[in-house]
């Protein structure tokens, strides 16, 4: 009998492994998240809110190579909705230049869990 022939368990049936590293993916990255600041928090809410509404099949954001100007519009329609919410607060001057840079930083980011998170929710990597 030729034992080279012989393999064992884990290497047999390597797709429960697959699934499971991809739980563990995910789960850091739920993980993390939740341990974003407060206003980090609330303009990802925003940011997720906005990006459901434009995801549809063609959508911008599932373009090969999005156009760096409709994300820069993206952005600004964000910007507006978080400056009328935070009119409301008074006496605060915010830096607005740098809230727009995080913004554009955490839209891509969502656009880029949207681009790869199949319909069973795992993120493909």
């Amino acid at each position: 009998m030729n034992q080279s022939r012989i393999l064992p368990f884990y290497m047999a049936y390597p797709l429960p492994m697959y699934y499971q590293e991809e739980d563990t993916v995910t789960r850091d990255l739920e993980y993390l998240q939740q341990m974003y600041p407060s206003e980090a928090k609330r303009y990802q809410k925003m940011i997720a809110e906005i990006l459901n509404q434009i995801d549809y099949e063609g959508s911008c954001i599932y373009d090969e190579y999005p156009d760096k100007w409709q994300l820069y519009r993206l952005t600004q329609t964000i910007m507006d909705k978080i400056k009328r919410t935070d009119e409301t607060e008074e006496g605060k001057e915010k830096p607005w230049e740098w809230i727009e840079e995080f913004v554009q930083v955490l839209l891509y980011y969502e656009i880029y869990k949207k681009r790869h998170a199949n319909h069973s929710g795992i993120l493909k990597f």
